[in-house]
């Protein structure tokens, strides 16, 4: 048969993948599990598509601000408007991660969800990754879409369980990940449903935030959208960590990955010191917590998708 995951390296990690994905689909085996009960969850940024230098929502928010500057040239003076139209890392780090996708969903206050989603669509047709420079949709990770596709082909459904706002990764995930968007779970805000006499009904996004997906909370989420605990969770950061150790801790056989950024020379090598979402507690207890470490130098032979 041919092998489908031709862009991750023979080794230990290819192996061990591919025989949790055999155990579980086989009937008869000790470890089968049935299909419905087949869940896998990832994380989005660094874990499906480059992460760095920063989330790609926070330099879609960058661009969205410069727009909203050029129509109000106050705005360039107020903080973290600032911020993010100079590209400050510094100054959006000191944010932390919650107040970034906050500013990020905020400047988008008063839009249909809908007309949100055709303005993402919008600027990943245009905008480039500014240090690989390339479109966004092919800073995808190729190993990655080869899993994903090879969990689906065994009766897996996948979801995207991440930090991201819901309604931007909402706006690609389908066409770049093969994940429809009612198996995309994210950050959100409040939602107001608006209908006007006779006219369209819509569901208008509010400054207020409503979950960050983030930690703890990601397994929350995943008890409140998806109602299984998942049997394989694929993260790069410690804000997978919680999803990743709910996941390990069912019966049965499981699987949790965590994607290590130690190459320098196709991507770039990181993880503790990335302070818009570090890798330490993970990293330094991976054995400890029945983690699988995936090296990207190391366990992949290509990286991006081309």
């Amino acid at each position: 048969m041919a092998d489908p995951m031709p862009s991750w390296w023979r080794g230990a990690t290819k192996t061990a993948v591919l025989e949790f994905v055999e155990a579980v689909t086989t009937a008869g085996s000790p470890d089968f599990v049935p299909p419905p009960e087949r869940i896998a969850v990832f994380d989005n940024d660094g874990t499906l598509w480059c992460g760095q230098p920063a989330q790609a929502q926070v330099l879609f928010a960058c661009d969205r601000a410069a727009e909203l500057a050029a129509a109000d040239p106050s705005l360039k003076a107020r903080e973290p408007f600032r911020a993010f139209l100079d590209r400050d890392m510094k100054a959006i780090e000191a944010l932390g991660k919650e107040g970034r996708f906050a500013f990020a969903f905020a400047i988008h206050a008063g839009m249909t969800v809908e007309a949100f989603q055709r303005l993402v669509r919008d600027w990943l047709d245009k905008a480039r990754h500014p240090t690989l420079q390339r479109p966004y949709d092919q800073t995808v990770y190729q190993p990655q879409l080869e899993l994903l596709a090879h969990l689906r082909a065994s009766g897996f459904k996948t979801f995207i369980v991440s930090g991201g706002g819901v309604d931007f990764m909402r706006a690609f995930a389908e066409r770049v990940y093969g994940v429809p968007p009612e198996q995309v779970i994210g950050s959100s805000v409040k939602l107001r449903f608006d209908a006007a006499g006779v006219g369209p009904c819509e569901l208008t996004k509010l400054a207020e935030l409503d979950s960050f997906d983030d930690r703890e909370v990601k397994v929350e989420n995943i008890g409140l959208h998806i109602g299984r605990r998942p049997i394989l969770a694929f993260g790069n950061s410690d804000g997978d960590l919680a999803m990743m150790r709910y996941t390990v801790s069912g019966p049965g056989r499981r699987l949790a990955l965590l994607l290590h950024h130690d190459d320098a020379e196709r991507e770039v090598a990181y993880d503790r010191e990335f302070r818009l979402s570090p890798l330490v507690e993970a990293l330094d207890n991976a054995a400890r917590y029945g983690l699988t470490v995936v090296s990207m130098k190391r366990d992949w032979e290509a990286v991006f998708v081309e």
